[in-house]
């Protein structure tokens, strides 16, 4: 077999086979196949596409060059979710515990984030002493005894995905769905949770911008996982605004932790309504989606959620003390308020601008080298469809440079677009995509 006839055939519009799928990922991933003929091969495949099974293939592919994470040892049907990606989304924090709560094991293993604010990771890095880095023991013994684990990859998880993935990104070919389903889901399909809920963001920050593509994806991914054997479904959610009030890791913690006391923003804590409801079907805790709800709500209102996020922090080694005193979390030396000079209603805000102004803050990564300032960001006082008064703060400014933060502030300030109500109300969820197909709402 050689790489050579194989970009010619996909060069020339043909289907690829299993073997020689599971040849180029193999040999390229081991250093036997030079960088510009994958390179070929990545522009073939974005130019003339794969089919399911050649997508399935490259998935399976990809998992199976590295580590697979064995689960069988934790008790129960064992559930994961996986975001898109967005701004201010601080989902798995406040979700997860909730789902533990009700007595099913919520395993995730997350990576680093780069781009507006930190991962799930860095977030959890801003309590003291939180360890992300668990031997798959603990990861285990975590998830049997208090029902959750949030950590980092192990090292040597689809490699395969992470030496593609840098080659795509210099080369133009990530825009391609088959590429991209495959990278998100051979990630998840190699830590061996039962059931997966994937939230497929669409809108300004986003990296679907229109909801077309946005389902496209999800059934792509959705196939992947039905096709791998794990119970998959994917919600369609908006990105057109900030999820919640904060963008920032510590920000967003303190956010986490008012939405498990119930006193958190209305959109974060529906969307884990929404997700968590779902998984709970999944896992076969509840018969459907309003006995799930049900459950979720009755474990935040009685502070069960609140306290399995006391449990997760203490069994990952932190201090409880930045949970139950937030304050103690880190802390930006200026609070900036930012005010309108207009009056009406907020039309619009554009997510991935307001992001754009978090990560200038420091409160993500330009590159893998940055360094995140934890305490950086800022809190949305102000979002789509509010009414606004002249004077009326719009948002704060957490910084630690000053001249930052007044730039910070003056960006923000354009980014509101104020005038007459929306005539549509917003959605926060657009659809669910399942094996029984696409339900929009």
């Amino acid at each position: 077999m050689r790489i050579y006839d194989i970009i010619k055939k996909k060069r020339d519009g043909e289907e690829l086979s299993t073997g020689e799928i599971n040849y180029f990922v193999h040999d390229y991933t081991n250093g036997n196949i030079p960088d510009y003929q994958i390179s070929a091969l990545l522009m073939a495949i974005f130019l003339n596409k794969m089919n399911k099974r050649e997508t399935l293939d490259l998935t399976k592919a990809m998992v199976n060059s590295g580590d697979t994470v064995d689960l069988s040892n934790i008790d129960g049907i064992k559930v994961d979710k996986h975001s898109t990606g967005g701004v201010g989304d601080t989902t798995t924090i406040v979700l997860g515990p909730m789902i533990a709560a009700c007595g099913v094991p919520f395993v995730k293993m997350s990576g680093r984030g780069l781009g507006h604010t930190g991962g799930t990771l860095d977030k959890l890095e801003s309590i003291k002493d939180f360890k992300v880095e668990l031997s798959t023991e603990e990861f285990i013994q975590n998830s049997n005894k208090i029902k959750i684990s949030l950590c980092s990859q192990t090292a040597n998880i689809t490699p395969a995905d992470k030496k593609f993935y840098a080659l795509r990104d210099v080369t133009a070919t990530v825009e391609n769905l088959s590429l991209i389903a495959s990278s998100i889901m051979s990630k998840k399909l190699a830590i061996g949770s039962d059931a997966i809920i994937l939230d497929v963001k669409v809108g300004s920050g986003a990296f679907m911008k229109n909801i077309d593509d946005a389902i496209v994806l999800a059934k792509e991914m959705v196939e992947i996982g039905i096709g791998y054997g794990r119970e998959t479904i994917a919600l369609v959610t908006n990105m057109d605004e900030p999820l919640g009030n904060a963008v920032g890791n510590a920000l967003e913690i303190k956010e986490a932790i008012a939405t498990l006391q119930g006193q958190g923003p209305e959109d974060l804590y529906e969307l884990c309504l929404e997700l968590g409801s779902r998984l709970l079907v999944l896992s076969k805790r509840v018969e459907d989606e309003k006995e799930g709800r049900t459950l979720l709500e009755e474990k935040v209102e009685s502070g069960a959620a609140y306290e399995k996020l006391l449990e997760l922090v203490k069994y990952q080694g932190g201090d409880v003390k930045f949970i139950k005193n937030p304050e103690l979390l880190p802390s930006a030396k200026y609070i900036l308020e930012v005010k309108s000079d207009s009056e009406g209603y907020v039309k619009s805000l554009n997510a991935e601008e307001v992001g754009k102004v978090a990560l200038s803050l420091g409160a993500g990564r330009e590159t893998m080298d940055s360094i995140i300032d934890l305490s950086a960001g800022l809190v949305l006082n102000k979002k789509i469809d509010d009414k606004v008064n002249i004077g009326d703060t719009l948002a704060y400014i957490h910084c630690n440079q000053l001249e930052k933060g007044k730039e910070a502030k003056e960006k923000i300030k354009e980014l509101y677009v104020i005038g007459n109500k929306n005539t549509k109300a917003k959605k926060l969820v657009y659809g669910i995509v399942s094996k029984e197909g696409t339900e929009l709402f």
